[in-house]
């Protein structure tokens, strides 16, 4: 993964991907685990954070 932060739908698409791959698994690649699991942590991070600020900008334009 590079440094650029990921947008929600690059995220999103990640999680997805690593998903199916994980489902698609009859026997865990434990060789490839760790990568996937950062990679998707790293992922979720990105999506949780750009939720998070567009609730936020949604709270305060309906405070009111």
């Amino acid at each position: 993964m590079t440094n650029k932060e990921l947008t929600f739908k690059e995220g999103y698409e990640i999680l997805k991907k690593n998903a199916a791959l994980l489902e698609s698994q009859e026997e865990p690649d434990i060789d490839n685990l760790m990568k996937i699991v950062e990679e998707s942590m790293q992922a979720y991070k990105a999506c949780k954070s750009r939720v998070d600020a567009v609730q936020q900008a949604l709270y305060e334009t309906f405070k009111e």
